[in-house]
């Protein structure tokens, strides 16, 4: 029973994660029922959504080829920032950091939710060039980027809101970005915790295999989506995570 929770989780967060972001609040929880530590289970989750990223970029390659440049210029912060949040999280406890979770994602849903608005206060700070990536977006995927490699959840609502804002893009083409560096943050993670000896491989293995398939169908039906129903998706979703992760803490 408890390998079917685990496909059915892993599953549900490859399309979560394709289309919003926070889906290892499905398979985190999962892995802790198996018996495992925390920390195993997080580093167990990290390797296992990770194949679930990759087949969504693959998904979301046309739109990523548009932004080749913004990807390349984002790949040093996702990857730096992967890896000391890996790090800082077989060093560390998981309890303060915890706390604050649930107040970022919100943060991020309202990022979202205002975007159009918030947007025209951050004329100075957006892109005004095609190839552009403004210091404030490299900074803050850093931090993304550190959140990601220490636990992850929501990581994706986060970095949708500030690449939404930050860049003159449509919602559709952020997400696009918001994936690749995803997959770059577990990358670099996922290596770090198999290097460690962290993670569960047979339980990893099986979630990849059924976040492959999640990415893929999630990927495909947030390119469907319009943006004001991507938003609202994005919104939606964020608020029921924040409550869940507030009753967690």
């Amino acid at each position: 029973m408890i390998w079917l929770l685990l496909t059915a989780a892993a599953f549900g967060a490859g399309v979560i994660n394709a289309i919003a972001g926070g889906g290892s609040l499905l398979t985190f929880p999962a892995l802790l029922l198996t018996g495992m530590g925390s920390v195993a289970a997080n580093a167990t989750n990290t390797l296992a959504v990770w194949p679930g990223t990759v087949s969504s970029v693959w998904a979301y390659r046309k739109i990523i080829a548009e932004e080749r440049t913004r990807a390349v210029a984002l790949a040093l912060p996702s990857a730096l920032g992967g890896l000391l949040g890996s790090w800082v999280l077989l060093h560390t406890s998981e309890k303060s950091f915890d706390a604050i979770v649930p107040w970022l994602v919100l943060f991020a849903c309202a990022l979202v939710a205002f975007q159009p608005q918030i947007g025209r206060f951050v004329q100075g700070h957006r892109a005004t060039e095609e190839v552009q990536v403004p210091p404030a977006l490299w900074i803050a995927q850093l931090l993304v980027s550190f959140y990601g490699g220490y636990f992850g959840a929501g990581m994706g609502i986060v970095m949708l809101a500030f690449m939404g804002v930050l860049l003159p893009s449509s919602l559709q083409h952020a997400n696009g970005l918001k994936l690749i560096c995803s997959g770059i943050i577990n990358a670099v993670a996922a290596l770090y915790f198999l290097f460690m000896g962290t993670a569960s491989l047979p339980h990893a293995a099986l979630m990849a295999v059924a976040s492959i398939a999640g990415g893929w169908a999630g990927a495909h039906l947030a390119q469907r989506l319009p943006a004001r129903a991507m938003r609202i998706v994005v919104v939606t979703y964020g608020v029921v995570l924040a409550l869940l992760l507030m009753r967690r803490a």
